[in-house]
């Protein structure tokens, strides 16, 4: 997916380092990321989240705090008041390109964060909280041990992660009067709490005091025993699929109606895992899908393979067309099934005349209904007229069985 690097002004008027993950086709809708506390927009959860949303229609714009990762400023400056006001900085930059957000999604603290932008991002019709706490001021047990120093010395140095970060005084009374039921309860817009039982950094007590706040439209999907940084990719590609199939029924992600005459439409595939063979597959604006290799092959065993589609295809145009004409004739058709099978044979197995190895595709065709046997047989014929066998015909060799049904002992 195509990623732009951009900066533009914070609350401070101080430059902030962005990354703008934009669809390979048009731009449905446009989310907001806020990544968790003294952590990055790079963060190994925001860059899958995003990446999966994008491969969807969904642009992603995530961006650096004041004074964290690449941004501008000092982080010591800051409270959590001021992330908020980025957050709805990053929302105006957004508009002024047309891309007003529709999605808000905060990671931990960037989830309250989330919670209190929204009533100052008028474009948002949903918000989504990964791991959020329901007190901002659950943050400082990070650093318990300093707030007698930040109290009375103004700001104190605590290592958060491995890394040093100094904490102000202004950062502290401010997560502590930051009461986020309020805001939760005038939200005006759809809810998506996502929470891991076991988080063991913002216990899922959080997630049902923010649930219970709220208002409907409002859902909680677990997230089952994900960490509280949902540092496994599988953890935060399922995250990413539960928020676009939530997002769809709020937000418009209908691409532009192709121009007349355009013939039925491209499927796009993109790629979902640079490190495997898994694909996102996408037809027209409904219709999407995984496609991958299995275990043994080095994949992922998500979706089914290549060839497992073109196998779909041909079992489902065959039992389509047999419905057709059975539909059309009035015959007692009551069920059609279609096994299909596909390897490689020796070409001169098909055509004496062929060398090397073609395509076989084995079509095990189950119909059920009190057909006679010469309805049966022309079925089998029409079978053979689906478009996707005539299609494989022409370099493959397509083999029909009619699989009888069995007596009833």
């Amino acid at each position: 997916m195509p990623t732009e690097r951009i900066t533009f002004p914070g609350h401070d008027g101080n430059q902030l380092a962005a990354r703008l993950d934009l669809p390979d086709g048009p731009v449905l809708a446009t989310a907001l990321f806020a990544h968790c506390f003294t952590c990055s927009k790079d963060i190994p959860a925001a860059r899958r989240i995003a990446a999966r949303l994008s491969a969807m229609g969904i642009a992603v714009l995530r961006f650096d705090f004041t004074g964290l990762g690449h941004s501008e400023g000092e982080f010591a400056n800051t409270t959590f008041t001021s992330n908020v006001q980025d957050l709805i900085a990053a929302a105006q930059y957004l508009a002024s390109r047309r891309m007003a957000p529709a999605l808000l999604i905060g990671h931990s603290l960037g989830g309250a964060a989330v919670l209190r932008a929204r009533a100052g991002i008028p474009s948002v019709k949903g918000v989504v909280t990964l791991g959020a706490p329901a007190d901002p001021g659950h943050v400082s047990h990070h650093f318990d041990a300093a707030l007698p120093t930040i109290e009375t010395e103004g700001s104190a140095e605590v290592c958060l992660a491995g890394r040093p970060f100094r904490i102000g005084r202004d950062f502290v009374n401010d997560i502590s009067e930051a009461a986020l039921k309020p805001a939760i309860a005038e939200l005006h817009a759809a809810l998506l709490v996502l929470h891991a039982p076991r988080d063991n950094t913002v216990s899922i007590d959080n997630a049902a005091e923010i649930f219970l706040a709220a208002k409907h439209p409002k859902s909680f999907v677990t997230l089952d025993d994900a960490d509280h940084l949902i540092t496994r990719a599988a953890d935060a590609e399922y995250a990413a699929d539960v928020i676009a199939a939530w997002a769809t029924r709020y937000v418009d992600l209908t691409p532009p109606a192709p121009p007349p005459g355009t013939p039925e439409g491209i499927v796009r595939v993109s790629e979902a895992d640079p490190d495997g063979f898994r694909q996102d597959v996408q037809s027209g604006p409904d219709h999407h899908a995984v496609a991958d290799e299995p275990l043994s092959y080095g994949g992922t065993n998500q979706g089914m393979s290549p060839y497992g589609f073109v196998s779909a295809g041909l079992g489902a145009c065959t039992s389509m067309t047999i419905r057709m004409y059975a539909r059309r004739k009035k015959w007692p058709l009551e069920s059609v099934s279609v096994d299909v099978s596909h390897n490689k044979v020796h070409a001169q197995d098909a055509d004496s005349a062929a060398s090397g190895k073609i395509d076989r595709f084995t079509r095990r065709i189950h119909l059920k209904g009190p057909l006679t046997a010469d309805q049966q047989a022309r079925l089998l014929e029409i079978a053979d007229k689906c478009p996707v066998h005539r299609t494989l015909e022409a370099s493959s060799q397509v083999e029909t069985i009619l699989e009888r049904a069995k007596e009833p002992a």
